[in-house]
């Protein structure tokens, strides 16, 4: 997958989990490598993920389409974006075009997500009831396409 198509799955990533942002980088950039830094960095990847995860789920987490949240998320998909960019040693032109192309993904992803939680919460099969099983199953989206990601 070139630059442009892994920084869309990224954005879309970023759009259900916008810790996937910092996270893809991180782990990509720290991958086989020991010591106290890649390791620090690598936990500090984990836990941004894991607090999103379980702050999702709890009641008083605000939409991620509110005016704060999905600008966060459009510039976290940005940012990881430009972090395999410049780890794949792209061009400026491809930088531009990854931070872009990580940018609208989240956008995308972020309403992506929100609708398929509302159709889950309204009119979804039992399976994905209550919110919290809709929730698990976008993590295991996410997570398994931060795995894809992180591997390169």
């Amino acid at each position: 997958m070139g630059t442009l198509g892994t920084s869309l799955v990224l954005g879309l990533a970023v759009g259900g989990r916008s810790s996937v942002g910092l996270a893809a980088p991180l782990l990509l950039a720290t991958r086989g490598r020991s010591g106290v830094g890649p390791a620090t960095l690598r936990g500090v990847a984990r836990a941004a993920l894991v607090g999103e995860i379980v702050l999702d789920k709890l009641p008083m987490t605000p939409s991620r389409l509110g005016r704060p949240q999905l600008v966060a998320r459009v510039v976290a998909g940005g940012v990881g974006a430009l972090g395999l960019a410049l780890l794949d040693r792209r061009s400026f032109g491809g930088a531009v075009v990854a931070v872009a192309a990580g940018a609208g993904g989240a956008w995308l992803g972020s309403h992506a997500g929100a609708a398929w939680r509302g159709w889950a919460a309204e009119s979804g099969p039992s399976f994905v009831q209550p919110d919290t099983r809709a929730a698990a199953i976008e993590d295991a989206v996410v997570l398994g396409t931060l795995a894809r990601l992180s591997r390169g």
